[in-house]
């Protein structure tokens, strides 16, 4: 068992959330409502401030910017008295009274701790990414958007295997859908192309010299010098779970990354939770604020079950 620094030494909050996003500021309005003391360190790395306009939250009939619902969280949360504090976390360990967790060049202990970190896309290699983001040429989620896809000249990108069913589901949004999918072997080519056959999708099996924003879409030019020109582009080509934190205080991840949870998104380590992008499952904000709920709920009733201790971790 950890014992605390000083004798008497007493958490600096009930729980502090790691990454400031649609899941981490969910969570700390639930808690400051609970009445809980709760901070939320934010990185400044949501993937949800890469949104120009989502169509498809609950609520807003007019859609809403991704910065604009992260900026209306924010306020909801302080609101209720939620503490938000910019800086990465970079270090999390047990501690007798919960967790100590290191971020800004200083520490805090936390009876609780809830990992909302996300992923990280991996985008093209190709010059102004994020303000093709921003003008809706580049794209990262076709069950966000694809309504949007009216008609439209669409290329999907990345590995055959994992393209060809993101361009199938495109389909139901236009006819004109176009897998770029350089390399890769023999099979999943062989299976991309019956799969084409079947969707009416054309393929381009050819390397690729260079991807350029241009005026309405994306420039994608091969090494046989053959140019392409899309309206649209969805890169395919696999996200980085950001997973350090709990990889490092022994959390059970799978093969991915990811972070597993029980039905109250505790991970294997007591007492820490995680929500949203960061564990498996359906990457969408509403699904994110979901399981914000859940393990908000979940830690006011730990804390409620066990008030003067820290984490059954620590016991």
């Amino acid at each position: 068992m950890n014992l605390p620094d000083h004798p008497g030494q007493r958490a600096d909050v009930d729980c502090l959330i790691v990454g400031g996003g649609p899941a981490g500021l969910t969570a700390a309005l639930y808690l400051a409502r609970f009445r809980r003391s709760c901070r939320v360190v934010d990185a400044g790395c949501s993937r949800a401030a890469l949104i120009p306009r989502s169509h498809n939250y609950p609520g807003f009939p007019p859609g809403i910017s991704g910065r604009e619902l992260l900026a209306r969280l924010r306020e909801q949360a302080q609101g209720y008295g939620a503490q938000l504090q910019d800086g990465r976390v970079d270090s999390l360990e047990r501690h007798a009274l919960g967790f100590r967790v290191g971020y800004a060049g200083q520490s805090c202990i936390a009876r609780r701790v809830i990992l909302a970190t996300g992923i990280e896309d991996t985008l093209p290699e190709m010059p102004d990414a994020q303000a093709a983001i921003a003008r809706g040429a580049l794209r990262l989620c076709a069950i966000c958007d694809g309504y949007e896809v009216d008609g439209h000249d669409v290329a999907v990108y990345g590995d055959a295997e994992c393209a060809i069913g993101h361009a199938a589901f495109l389909r139901t949004f236009s006819d004109r859908v176009t897998v770029i999918a350089p390399g890769g072997d023999r099979a999943a080519r062989d299976a991309a192309l019956a799969l084409a056959n079947h969707h009416d999708i054309h393929l381009l099996f050819d390397g690729i010299e260079r991807l350029q924003p241009r005026d309405g879409g994306i420039e994608v030019t091969t090494l046989a010098g053959q140019v392409h020109r899309f309206d649209i582009l969805y890169p395919c080509l696999g996200a980085r779970f950001r997973s350090d934190l709990a990889l490092g205080i022994g959390v059970a991840c799978d093969d991915s990354g990811a972070v597993l949870v029980d039905a109250h998104q505790q991970t294997s380590v007591p007492g820490l939770y995680a929500l949203g992008d960061v564990v498996p499952g359906l990457k969408q904000m509403s699904v994110a604020v979901g399981h914000a709920a859940q393990g908000a709920t979940a830690v006011h009733n730990s804390l409620e079950a066990n008030p003067w201790g820290g984490s059954a971790a620590s016991r």
